[in-house]
């Protein structure tokens, strides 16, 4: 009997996961905006035989946002790099579906699918913070549950306008100078609440079909529009309960929606400090904590709040009652670290240090590292993980060179690609056109 195979990517936020990863002397100190670091990262990860490569991205900062996400590189523009320097990995990146416009897009992720000959993917936010509004001219912040709905309407348009195009629809014939056949061309009009697009787009579609979607729903909004929309989703591995029960969830509610249980992979972030020893996991927490002040980590907790002020609430009382700051921002986020401090009876202090530097539920030993992720996966709580190193440095190198091996090993992770495009490496079917799918035209 063959072993589940864990599918990998790697989530690269300059020089790491942690807020303050820039001042670990292991890591790049400009890592964000540093072009031949992000190729380093990225070449690396490919010959570890990750499937993808995920850039994040906002749209909004202030004096107080994580240091690296004020100075870094657009994930469209960067992975249009990356795609001709690279030539297996797949290359996702985040785009906000409340803040930019279909057609722009779906214009740009074509174009990298097609640079990248079918390596595209796309993340879909709905972008949580307020301040966003902003700098856009579109009014004020939508609410959480007319977001999603934007963004439902968003990738219908997407989808939509990457079939523009059949297969087969450019002759390019030289001698009868037809470059296309006009049967083969369609036109969207789409008609929605928030979205006009009449279509058609101008390229065609690529080796997989159409880039993969990312999702990364977690409310119950969220957890439904993955469902229906995501082809690889993202979640947080708090514990193998909880991840288990959103793997059942998202799969089940796939299934109502006339999807396959395979259609949907889910992917939780894996963001461990791992060491030869417990000792050395336990040394290198202490020192990633320390890469932190506590004025710091206020300010870190406060942004997932809308960057509310907590410097005006004492430090070492119980985590504050602030109603509802944060709910229309990140909803799911916020309302678990109030939940965990109420039932913890956590103080401010602890909640912020523990939000700023948190210790994975991965973290541990080579071994122990290993054995958890082949647990998860053989058990029905994950497809595979977005590894998210807290710093770029010594913990990347130490996953590639003591964990993959084990995960070989044991039979569950080979390097060698399962083919040419991020769906064929993801197990993902290629994505056929709405109007050929079976053979007949609708």
């Amino acid at each position: 009997m063959s072993k589940k195979q864990i599918k990998l990517g790697i989530l690269v936020q300059g020089p790491g996961a942690h807020p303050y990863s820039w001042r670990a002397e292991d890591t790049v100190i400009d890592g964000s905006i540093n072009f031949e670091y992000y190729l380093n990262v990225t070449k690396r990860a490919e010959e570890a035989g990750f499937e993808f490569l995920f850039i994040a991205d906002g749209v909004h900062i202030n004096e107080k946002s994580i240091p690296h996400f004020l100075n870094r590189f657009e994930p469209m523009t960067l992975l249009s790099a990356l795609a001709p320097l690279t030539s297996k990995i797949g290359l996702a990146g985040t785009v906000s579906t409340t803040y930019s416009e279909p057609y722009n897009i779906s214009r740009q992720l074509a174009t990298i699918d097609q640079i990248s000959n079918g390596r595209a993917g796309w993340n879909v936010v709905t972008t949580p913070l307020e301040g966003s509004a902003g700098n856009f001219s579109k009014g004020n912040h939508p609410e959480h549950s007319v977001r999603y709905q934007m963004a439902g309407e968003y990738i219908e348009v997407a989808q939509g306008l990457w079939d523009s195009w059949e297969d087969d629809a450019f002759i390019r014939n030289r001698e009868t100078g037809e470059f296309f056949d006009k049967e083969k061309l369609h036109t969207l009009d789409y008609k929605g609440d928030f979205f006009n697009i009449k279509g058609p787009l101008n390229i065609q579609r690529s080796k997989q079909g159409q880039p993969v979607i990312f999702q990364a729903g977690a409310s119950e909004t969220g957890r439904a529009f993955a469902a229906k929309y995501g082809e690889a989703v993202f979640t947080h591995a708090n514990s193998f309960e909880k991840n288990k029960e959103y793997y059942d969830d998202i799969k089940s509610q796939a299934v109502e929606n006339g999807r396959e249980e395979g259609e949907v992979l889910i992917l939780p972030s894996l963001s461990p400090i791992i060491g030869a020893t417990e000792e050395d996991v336990n040394r290198k927490h202490e020192e990633i904590k320390n890469l932190i002040t506590i004025d710091k980590a206020l300010e870190v907790l406060g942004r997932f709040f809308d960057h509310y002020d907590f410097s005006q609430h004492p430090l070492d009382e119980p985590f504050p009652d602030i109603g509802d700051v944060g709910k229309n921002s990140f909803r799911s986020t916020t309302d678990n670290i109030k939940k965990k401090a109420a039932e913890n009876g956590s103080t401010l202090r602890e909640v912020a240090l523990d939000v700023a530097s948190p210790k994975d539920a991965f973290s541990g030993t080579y071994e122990q590292v290993a054995h958890k992720m082949i647990e998860w996966v053989e058990n029905g709580a994950a497809d595979g993980f977005v590894f998210t190193p807290q710093t770029f440095g010594d913990q990347y190198d130490e996953f590639i060179e003591y964990v993959i091996p084990i995960l070989e090993e044991n039979g569950n992770y080979t390097r060698e690609y399962a083919g040419e495009t991020l769906r064929e490496n993801l197990g993902l079917k290629f994505k056929e056109n709405q109007y050929t799918k079976k053979g007949t035209k609708v």
